[in-house]
């Protein structure tokens, strides 16, 4: 029974390992949790205990990055994982990748298309809208608008539209009527 017990606690921990090192998404504490909790694979008071130990243990650490503290996976971490990979199902390894296939599509498209808002003195916003392909800015315009919501609005509009709009802001400049 306690080789089975521990034996199921270095699979919990390989599986976190797992998560934080082939995840195209850097996890903040309350993402990874509510990713692990929401899959079902281990329960909130085992995942509180191993993601302390595998930090007590150095084999991942938080780093900030913009403004927010993100999982990242240490070189001890990542030799213990190359060394027993194998002892994760190959089952939840294939659904991990399916999954993070899915975020990989998803984080593409939202680099590609960005929208930021910034607040000026006087109580206007800026707006800039971008198209960026592989780091280079295919497309970018800046609007000034009086409030936040305006913002939004044109950011979300943005998001949703990108290729509609951007078409007919080049129309405009290209059309010979």
């Amino acid at each position: 029974m306690f080789s089975d017990n521990s034996e199921d606690i270095a699979q919990n921990k390989l599986l976190l390992l797992y998560i934080i090192k082939t995840s195209p998404k850097n996890f903040t504490k309350n993402e990874l949790s509510e990713f692990i909790l929401g899959k079902g694979y281990i329960n909130y008071f085992q995942y509180q205990q191993y993601l302390s130990e595998l930090i007590e243990g150095d084999f991942i650490k938080t780093i900030p990055e913009d403004d927010i503290n993100i999982y990242k996976i240490l070189e001890k971490g990542e030799k213990t994982l190359e060394l027993f990979e194998n002892k994760i199902p190959d089952k939840t390894k294939e659904e991990l990748m399916i999954e993070f296939n899915l975020q990989k599509n998803i984080l593409k498209r939202e680099t590609q298309i960005k929208a930021d808002i910034f607040k000026k003195e006087s109580n206007q916003y800026n707006v800039n809208l971008k198209l960026v392909e592989n780091e280079a800015i295919l497309f970018s315009l800046y609007l000034e608008v009086p409030s936040i919501e305006q913002a939004e609005y044109i950011c979300n509009l943005w998001k949703q539209n990108p290729n509609e709009i951007y078409q007919k802001i080049i129309n405009i400049f290209i059309d010979e009527d």
